[in-house]
């Protein structure tokens, strides 16, 4: 698996805290009240407030705290926030994509060159490290909805482009704007996905050693610590012997 996938498993691993649940229960309601601004409150006529609301529940944000994010856009709330991508280099080279949401830019543009400075990396320009990414939409299933072959069948038939299945589960692929209609047609055949969202999929992958992934996870940490920060991606690749050992 790419370099987000497996930092989404290391995460699942490791457990989250509750003060770092209570920070992403935020940080999915903050999505879900600019999705909900931007469109239509109702998540059946409005794609993205669908797609927020889904990755909220699956990572089991209650359901009156989903409802409160709704009606926080119907009160004007979530006008101030703007959407920023940074992109810079980690240690060994690793690209690093920080998708942001904040009400200050300067602020946020500023605590995020700070936290690469302090953590052996560099921020770049826009477009400093896309180009080593595809944006695509990615829907995630336990390995216990079915084999390999099954899972790729309904994949085919939804309309996907990429599946990628292991002991751990099976991570499907889509084009960026099929998001909606593949998750929908896949969850017909498989039942509720564990995880539905667009994603940065790395085309290039850079691999790390265990020194060298720990020192990345100290980046990622200390990115994901800041509130307006909403997601991390990077491309490092890693053997398994490193993944175990972290």
């Amino acid at each position: 698996m790419a370099g987000h996938s497996k930092w989404a498993n290391i995460q699942h691993r490791k457990g989250r805290q509750d003060a770092a649940r209570s920070k992403l229960f935020s940080k999915l309601s903050k999505e879900i009240t600019v999705a909900a601004k931007m469109g239509d409150p109702d998540p059946d006529k409005n794609p993205r407030l669908r797609l927020a609301v889904k990755e909220a529940k699956s990572n089991s944000v209650p359901k009156d705290v989903i409802e409160r994010a709704i009606k926080k856009s119907q009160a004007g709330e979530g006008d101030e926030y703007e959407e920023i991508r940074y992109e810079g280099y980690g240690p060994n080279g690793v690209a690093v994509i920080v998708e942001a949401m904040t009400d200050n830019r300067n602020r946020t543009a500023s605590n995020v060159r700070s936290t690469f400075g302090k953590n052996g990396g560099n921020l770049g320009e826009t477009g400093s490290v896309g180009f080593m990414f595809e944006r695509k939409g990615e829907v995630v299933y336990d390995a216990t909805v079915g084999d390999a072959d099954t899972v790729m069948m309904a994949a085919i038939e939804a309309g996907a482009e990429d599946v990628e299945s292991s002991d751990d589960g099976h991570v499907i692929y889509c084009a960026d704007t099929d998001l909606a209609e593949v998750s929908t047609a896949l969850e017909a055949e498989l039942g509720e996905s564990e995880s539905t969202k667009l994603v940065w999929k790395p085309v290039t992958t850079t691999e790390l050693d265990l020194e060298g992934l720990q020192k990345l996870m100290k980046l990622i940490d200390a990115l994901e610590d800041d509130d307006d920060v909403q997601r991390v991606t990077t491309n490092f690749e890693a053997s398994d012997e490193v993944m175990e050992a972290l």
